[in-house]
């Protein structure tokens, strides 16, 4: 059984306009509000909205989408309507920028529309991408993210240089350019079969009445909500932990976090190769560890080389990796085929929950306790997450399953 890049790469594409569009957005709406003269907390809470629309409407619109039937398929009417909105909506936002009411007006369209197809992409993965195989696919996915954000920082470099309006509208064309690839090239199945009753694994019809693969579903889903808990406080005050505690500037505090992204970019699609060799659980649990000892080593960083703190979190990167890439493809293994959807929206709920809460949790803490405490606060979130991974006890794929039923 071999993985079809070629269609996993195309299904990708959507993912990859997704990095592409934050990436522009991450760079540009902060300095346009400030220009508009919004405090710190303001421009914090418009750039909060994107996490607040995808933990409410994520989870309605994937499950929407799994009884969605339709002569475009189950997927692609949400992708159809909502990318050429959100392509439109981003390249109004540097024309509205210099009037307040306006801008956050489109700003609150594009993210809501934003919403109508993000699920239903990612769960295209699962609906064409064989069981064993989920893993290799979405670090092929995650890796098409990775090149899109970096593509959004190329784009953000050069063309803002040139023109305020260049980088959303080369950024809208190629959503558009997308989604007619994906329009033309993406055949989705008229009907989604029910997984076989007669197969050994947690992905039947009967999950909901199945007490330990629900179970294990809510500890998977506790365990994603405190990694991604420990990962949103570092990537959100990494430079002011640089700055203060370890007396560098931005600049280098933000080259230094490129490292672990850069890695985990690298890392995506070796390590949906490990989790098919020794098993998604083990992988992820590896992956909590090292990146455990990664947090616990950098609250001595104070004391540490430059170079060590760079190898510690390119390190850290790769742990990232061999977590993010196989824990949405644990939670999808326990939906039935026609559920796919429905669990995509769960894994965002407990993901963006976290990205909301955690930064404004480790703000308070910061307040009393100063930035030092910052990876201490990520230690003990991801011994909680090692705590709930431990008690999964499905999830993985169908050959893994049988072969631990056979041992």
């Amino acid at each position: 059984m071999k993985l079809n890049y070629k269609q996993t790469m195309l299904i990708g594409l959507g993912f990859f306009t997704v990095s592409i569009v934050w990436g522009i957005y991450n760079i540009a709406m902060p300095i346009y509000l400030d220009d508009l003269g919004l405090s710190g907390l303001a421009v914090g809470a418009v750039m909060t909205i994107d996490n607040i629309f995808a933990v409410i409407f994520l989870p309605i619109f994937g499950a929407l989408s799994d009884r969605t039937n339709t002569r475009y398929g189950r997927r692609m009417p949400y992708l159809l309507v909502g990318i050429p909105l959100s392509a439109l909506a981003f390249i109004l936002i540097p024309v509205l920028r210099m009037s307040l009411l306006p801008m956050m007006i489109t700003v609150i369209a594009m993210n809501f529309f934003m919403s109508i197809y993000r699920a239903p992409t990612v769960a295209l993965m699962p609906d064409f991408t064989p069981r064993p195989l989920r893993s290799k696919a979405n670090g092929v996915i995650n890796f098409m993210g990775g090149v899109g954000a970096v593509i959004a920082f190329l784009i953000g470099g050069f063309l803002f240089r040139l023109n305020e309006y260049l980088p959303f509208a080369v950024c809208s064309g190629i959503m558009m350019l997308t989604i007619i690839v994906m329009y033309l090239k993406i055949r989705e199945p008229m009907e989604i079969a029910e997984d076989k009753p007669d197969v050994p694994d947690e992905g039947t019809a009967s999950v909901p009445k199945d007490k330990g693969v629900m179970l294990s579903l809510i500890f998977l889903l506790l365990a994603i909500f405190f990694w991604f808990v420990a990962y949103n406080a570092v990537e959100t005050f990494f430079s002011t932990f640089g700055e203060k505690v370890l007396g560098i500037d931005k600049s280098q505090s933000s080259f230094m976090l490129s490292v672990f992204s850069a890695m985990l970019v690298i890392f995506s699609i070796p390590s949906g190769f490990i989790a098919s060799r020794i098993g998604r659980k083990r992988t992820i649990l590896i992956g909590i560890t090292v990146l455990f000892l990664v947090f616990a080593a950098l609250n001595f960083a104070i004391e540490m080389n430059t170079y060590i703190i760079y190898i510690l979190l390119a390190i850290g990167g790769i742990s990232w990796a061999l977590i993010n890439i196989n824990s949405y493809p644990m939670v999808v293994e326990m939906a039935s085929n026609k559920g796919i959807g429905k669990y995509t929206g769960y894994y965002y709920f407990f993901s963006m929950t976290a990205a909301i809460l955690s930064p404004v949790l480790f703000g308070f803490i910061k307040d009393l306790m100063g930035d030092s405490i910052l990876f201490i606060y990520s230690s003990i979130a991801m011994v909680l997450a090692f705590f709930f991974m431990m008690l999964v006890k499905h999830g993985e794929s169908e050959v893994k399953q049988k072969a631990s039923l056979q041992e």
